[in-house]
């Protein structure tokens, strides 16, 4: 059994002797002072260091809070897996180092089947022999564009003889031709139907087998010819199934770029794709063969 003592506080109530338990004054340094019921509060007995207290638990609270809950705009490490936005090296999420392409995961990802780890680009790599792949990729794609334009030149203005021993006169142009081409490419593209008919362009798309992985290498589609070059990349890159982690950082490695096949070139980020682009045209995805700043067709 446990019992408690009580006094007398003469202070209490006018002189009179009240019988209350005692209550120390937590607000004074040295926890001595012991007031009743009604005197307990700082302010009840006047003391002379009203707030002292206060400001001691205060700054204990402000040296010993937690740090803020990490978010996307005050925590920029999340899992590599590009469908998930998972934030990772967090008190509550640490990241999963990958070995095989030394990449970080969140724990849903971390496994090699679970991130697709034979189509993610190595992370630290040399960068001089997957340069010089890269840009021999390139300079293969640029000699192939360049064939591709003679042989397609060539194809559309060829003439066929109709008539008795081929005597007769041609059945057929080359603006025929590519316009009957333009019109089966516009029956199986693929879109966004919110697109208006005046402003799509219709393209041939196809990802480079020698610096990228995709589920489908070649595709037609149309777009908005106002959309920029990189809203296209990545639209098509998803329509394709090729990784995009262009807008992830990094390097220039792992970056994704558009070649323009009739226009020999590099498109930049910012061009508008229906400036160089025109219906019936192709473009080619390509990764790792930097920005197109100069033109990489003059090197």
């Amino acid at each position: 059994m446990y019992w408690t003592s009580y006094r007398f506080d003469a202070r209490a109530v006018e002189g009179k002797s009240v019988l209350q338990p005692p209550y120390t004054a937590r607000h004074h340094a040295d926890n001595t002072s012991t007031y009743c019921l009604d005197h307990r509060t700082e302010h009840a007995h006047k003391c002379p260091k009203a707030g002292d207290w206060a400001r001691r638990r205060a700054e204990q609270n402000s040296a010993s809070s937690l740090p803020p809950k990490p978010s996307l705009y005050t925590h920029e490490q999340q899992c590599y897996e590009n469908t998930c936005k998972t934030l990772i090296n967090t008190s509550r999420m640490p990241a999963n180092q990958c070995s095989a392409c030394n990449r970080s995961y969140c724990l849903k990802h971390r496994m090699p089947e679970d991130h697709d780890c034979k189509n993610v680009p190595r992370r630290g790599a040399a960068p001089g022999g997957a340069r010089q792949q890269t840009m021999s990729a390139l300079a293969k794609l640029k000699l192939w564009a360049e064939n591709k334009r003679k042989e397609d030149d060539k194809r559309r203005s060829g003439t066929k003889k109709i008539g008795f021993l081929g005597m007769g006169k041609s059945s057929s142009s080359a603006a025929a031709t590519a316009q009957a081409e333009i019109n089966a490419l516009k029956r199986a593209a693929k879109g966004e139907a919110s697109v208006p008919a005046e402003k799509r362009i219709y393209l041939h798309v196809e990802a480079s087998a020698d610096t990228t992985k995709a589920k489908y290498p070649t595709g037609k589609f149309f777009y908005n010819a106002d959309w920029t070059v990189g809203r296209v990349l990545d639209i098509a890159a998803k329509s394709l199934q090729v990784q995009n982690v262009n807008n992830r950082g990094g390097g220039e490695e792992e970056k994704l770029r558009v070649f323009h096949v009739e226009g020999g070139r590099l498109l930049k980020f910012s061009e508008k794709i229906g400036e160089p682009c025109k219906n019936g045209n192709m473009i080619v995805l390509l990764r790792g063969v930097g920005s197109g700043e100069p033109d990489l067709i003059d090197l």
